[in-house]
C-alpha cells in the first residue's frame, strides 16, 4: 500500500468555542502540529503518495506550513469545505481510486509504529475495508464495532455499544468502495460512520485490527490526555 488520504477539513468547532482559533490541523500535541504528526506517520509506513483535504478558509495556512516542512512525500491537496467526513472521503476519490489506500483522520494520536503495523496487517487480508480498532474509549460518540472470532466485523454502531472495540480513525480501503459513493449520497448519509455501516449492510467485507490505544483529539481537554500518554510511554 503506497497511497494515503488525510481528512483534515474539519473546522475544529469545539476548539474555537473555547477560544482556540488555530486551524485544527495546526494544533500542536506534544509540540508537533497534528498535520505534521500525521504526515510523518504516513512516511514511516512508507506511504509515498498522499492526498489531503482541508477546508477552504484554513487550507492556505495549513498548506503553507506543510510546504515549509519539505517532507519527501508526493502530496496532493484538495481545498474544499464539506458537510461531513464521508463527503471529504468522496472529495479525495480522484486522487485515491485505482488501488488500495490508507485513510486517516488528522486528529488520531497513536504509537509511532502503529500505523506501519496496521498497514502490514491490512495488506495480507482480503477486506473491502480494514478498520483499526482500540479498546480505549474517551469519546462522546464512539463508533462501536463487534467482531467474530476470525476478525470480521459483524456489526457497527449503537447496537454494539459496550462491546470490546471502537473505531480508531484509521482505515485501509479497497478502491471498489467508491462504487457506493453515489448511492450513499442519494441516500443522504451524513457521516463516514454511516457510510461504513452502509457498506456492511450492502455486503462489503469489513475486517477489524485490534490495535493499541488511540487518542482522538476532538476537544481541548484531549490534548492534555494525549500529551500525558505520549510522555508516559516515552513517545513525546
Amino acid at each position: 500500500m503506497r497511497r494515503g488520504g488525510i481528512i483534515a477539513a474539519g473546522t475544529g468547532s469545539r476548539f474555537k468555542a473555547r477560544g482556540i482559533l488555530t486551524p485544527k490541523p495546526l494544533i500542536p500535541v506534544g509540540g508537533v502540529p497534528l498535520i505534521e504528526r500525521t504526515l510523518r506517520a504516513l512516511q514511516g509506513a512508507e506511504i509515498g503518495e498522499v492526498a489531503c483535504i482541508v477546508n477552504e478558509d484554513e487550507g492556505p495556512a495549513v498548506q503553507a506550513f506543510v510546504a515549509a516542512l519539505e517532507l519527501p512525500v508526493s502530496l496532493r491537496w484538495v481545498r474544499r469545505s464539506t458537510p461531513s467526513s464521508m463527503h471529504s472521503l468522496f472529495a479525495l476519490r480522484e486522487a485515491l481510486e485505482g488501488e488500495p489506500f490508507l485513510l486517516t483522520t488528522v486528529d488520531a494520536i497513536y504509537p509511532p509504529k502503529a500505523l506501519a503495523e496496521f498497514v502490514a496487517h491490512a495488506g495480507v487480508i482480503e477486506a473491502d475495508v480494514c478498520l483499526a480498532l482500540t479498546e480505549f474509549v474517551d469519546d462522546d460518540k464512539p463508533l462501536w464495532a463487534r467482531l467474530d472470532q476470525a476478525g470480521w466485523v459483524t456489526a457497527l454502531g449503537e447496537a454494539t455499544a459496550g462491546s470490546a472495540h471502537v473505531t480508531a480513525g484509521l482505515y485501509a480501503c479497497a478502491p471498489r468502495i467508491f462504487a457506493e459513493a453515489e448511492p450513499a449520497l442519494q441516500a443522504r448519509l451524513g457521516a463516514l460512520r454511516e457510510f461504513l455501516q452502509w457498506l456492511l449492510r450492502r455486503g462489503y467485507r469489513l475486517a477489524g485490527w485490534a490495535g493499541p490505544r488511540v487518542v482522538d483529539v476532538d476537544r481541548p481537554e484531549d490534548i492534555a490526555v494525549a500529551e500525558a500518554w505520549l510522555r508516559q510511554e516515552g513517545w513525546a
